[in-house]
């Protein structure tokens, strides 16, 4: 959108409040809300931010910096319309005070990597899948585990008594723009998906943050309580959100190549060399809390095993049956708990160096990798994703690419953070060992 045209919809939608979105280095999106009377400003780059309020951001020394909303963001913000006070929204890049991008902001560090793809001649689109849980909250407003539903997979209502909400929001999102392909009950007992259209890597990354400040503001108005965290209950499915990559240059996917074996181009072998190659590297990134790693176990549905397959759902990477514009890789291991902008960032830093290098994939593999043996695995050279935060953290310290993928500032706040959040749980008592241990011993 053009300057103009955002100040004629404000006027026309009596818009009076402004958010400047930004997300941390943990995914969380921030805003500061400013008047409507302020919109010049807002264009012209004159708001500004103290960032060393922001985690992972600047020092008390260097903290001014000012937020540059990109106007293709601008949008109404709909479950506020039925209220008196009209607001409207921007995502934002955080700059510098010399006006220099911050290296330290998540978005424009992914807009680096976009623009390293772009040298090469390719765009990154991905199509998300982000699972998540509705609950109820008790009397005093506070989130429970107690699930919205005992529906299953695919179920419907009245067993889906989250259908109607998943509808509500459906529409909110549509009325934001997004382009909506279904939504339905997931696995588990109040667990649900919304898939929205691919796109590339920039807008994909600014949905999913959308998405999740969507989901979770309509399941407030309905007075129950939306989460993304990747394993909230112990013993049903966690919440992943499998994503579905491809790479296109001028305006062809890539990955086709209907001469080849499987009807998989070189590029598309090449992605899943290079994804394979730093998958466990990049985990502490796509997988990013403690909790990300009650979810990658064996035995429910979650990958854990560094394999490809056409069509093995147990394997880490599987390539969907559609071919020709609709040929894609499906990485089956991020959760929806990531910070959307760094995962791409990543993600893509894999796939670069997998085109750029030449990085074969093994064969792929058509057996249930969750019935082998560890015998097995180990003759087929089949290895498994960390199996903590911990070991995540460690083995990224180690990958020059993925470190490269997030520059400096990131990687250091981000391994800071995360060996302080390893430690909190290392010292902490959980109920399950008090109801294990006290009376035992």
């Amino acid at each position: 959108m053009y300057a103009e045209e955002i100040k004629k919809t404000i006027e026309k939608n009596n818009i009076e409040f402004i958010k400047l979105e930004f997300c941390d280095i943990n995914g969380t999106m921030k805003n500061l809300s400013v008047p409507c009377e302020q919109i010049d400003k807002v264009l012209n780059n004159e708001i500004m931010l103290d960032g060393s309020s922001i985690k992972g951001f600047r020092s008390i020394e260097t903290s001014d910096m000012y937020f540059y909303p990109d106007l293709n963001t601008f949008t109404v913000l709909p479950w506020r319309s039925d209220d008196e006070t009209k607001v409207a929204r921007f995502i934002c890049d955080i700059h510098n005070a010399d006006g220099t991008p911050f290296e330290g902001c998540p978005r424009c560090n992914l807009k680096k990597m976009i623009e390293k793809a772009k040298k090469l001649g390719y765009t990154m689109n991905v199509g998300p899948e982000a699972e998540f849980f509705i609950f109820h909250k008790d009397e005093n407003g506070t989130p429970t585990l107690d699930t919205s539903d005992k529906a299953g997979y695919y179920d419907a209502s009245p067993r889906d008594k989250g259908e109607n909400l998943r509808r509500k929001i459906v529409k909110t999102l549509k009325q934001m723009g997004f382009e909506i392909e279904a939504s339905h009950h997931e696995v588990a007992a109040g667990q649900h998906e919304i898939d929205f259209k691919y796109a590339d890597a920039l807008t994909t990354a600014d949905n999913i943050a959308t998405f999740r400040y969507v989901v979770k503001a309509i399941a407030e108005e309905a007075g129950m309580y939306a989460t993304f965290m990747p394993k909230p209950i112990f013993g049903i499915n966690g919440s992943g959100m499998h994503c579905n990559i491809s790479l296109f240059k001028n305006g062809k996917n890539m990955f086709y190549a209907p001469d080849r074996a499987y009807q998989l181009s070189k590029e598309a072998l090449y992605s899943i060399g290079g994804l394979l190659k730093h998958v466990k590297s990049f985990t502490a990134i796509t997988n990013p809390i403690v909790n990300s790693y009650k979810r990658l176990v064996v035995g429910y549905e979650a990958p854990v095993y560094l394999a490809w397959s056409l069509a093995n759902r147990s394997a880490l990477i599987r390539v969907p049956a559609k071919r020709k514009d609709a040929t894609r890789v499906e990485l089956r291991s991020p959760d929806p708990s990531c910070n959307p902008y760094l995962a791409l960032a990543v993600i893509l830093g894999a796939i670069i160096d997998g085109v750029e290098n030449h990085i074969e994939p093994p064969l792929q593999v058509e057996e249930n990798i969750y019935e082998m043996t560890p015998k097995e695995l180990k003759r087929a050279k089949i290895e498994s994703l960390p199996s903590s935060l911990e070991e995540a953290v460690y083995l990224l310290k180690k990958n020059e690419i993925i470190k490269e993928a997030l520059g400096e500032h990131i990687f250091n706040e981000f391994v800071t953070t995360k060996t302080k959040e390893c430690e909190i749980f290392k010292t902490r008592i959980s109920p399950l060992e008090i109801e294990m241990y006290l009376d035992m011993h």
